[in-house]
């Protein structure tokens, strides 16, 4: 079994879903600290001015002083972020040659009232995985689980509850984890590499480092083939006129994968 454990974050670029790709059990730690400046509530987008960052703001009241777990911290409504944020994507993406396409379901999304941050980003996690064509994964998140210790036993802990044997780990990682204590659990662990094409983006100049919605609105269904690769086995007239002719029910879809997979 394979699986990946990472920090629910918004709206995340395109590495993030590579790691959902790969795995079987994806976890979403969402009972760690939750970092300020960090991906937790914020990402890029691209304009015609350049990068711009969406940020949820949240509750100020020790977030980071009172080491609050990131399932605990809750959004600021009064700025009517969600409205601003769809107000930033339409402005930026409308003339996207697919933006038609996602914009309904992105707009139930910005439509609702969330009051907790990590709710809200996983979903739509989900909703994008799905929409992407991943279909193989379970969602899991970590205070479903128990799991205590030191950073690295902690994760051991969480993978071995999961009967998860190759563990897939971003490579800023690198710098802390124990590897010897992966060797000891029987846990393959392998870094990840993000080594990714470029595609065509409506401002340039090309930046890799942006809101997978970027690469969704430019390529629609082929965007996948531009994050986990499969590229040399379908041509782009075959994807796109899949896309055209594939039109599934999302609802259905989302009813099937999103809450239920993962545990309350």
């Amino acid at each position: 079994m394979k699986g990946a454990v990472i920090q629910p974050s918004y709206i995340p670029w395109r590495g993030y879903f590579d790691q959902i790709y790969k795995a079987d059990v994806f976890v979403f730690y969402d009972n760690v600290q939750y970092d300020k400046h960090g991906w937790r509530n914020r990402n890029r987008i691209k304009t015609h001015q350049g990068l711009q960052w969406l940020t949820i703001p949240v509750l100020s009241g020790g977030n980071v002083v009172d080491q609050l777990l990131i399932n605990q911290v809750r959004i600021d409504s009064r700025s009517k972020w969600n409205v601003k944020h769809w107000q930033s994507l339409q402005q930026s993406y409308r003339r996207t040659p697919y933006f038609d396409y996602y914009a309904p379901l992105l707009k139930e999304f910005y439509n609702r009232e969330w009051e907790n941050l990590s709710d809200f980003t996983i979903e739509m996690t989900i909703a994008l995985a799905r929409e992407l064509g991943i279909r193989h994964t379970q969602f899991v998140r970590s205070s479903s689980l128990q799991a205590t210790a030191s950073k690295t036993e902690r994760l051991v802990n969480l993978l071995q509850q999961l009967d998860i044997t190759h563990y897939y780990s971003g490579p800023s990682a690198k710098s802390y984890i124990e590897d010897e204590l992966f060797d000891r659990a029987n846990i393959k662990l392998e870094y990840m590499v993000y080594d990714y094409p470029e595609y065509p983006q409506l401002h340039p100049p090309y930046s890799p480092y942006v809101t997978v919605l970027d690469l969704m609105f430019m390529l629609g269904k082929q965007a996948g083939e531009y994050i986990w690769g499969n590229l040399h086995l379908l041509g782009h007239a075959q994807i796109n006129d899949e896309f055209n002719t594939d039109l599934y029910d999302r609802e259905n879809l989302r009813d099937s994968f999103e809450l239920a997979a993962i545990p309350a």
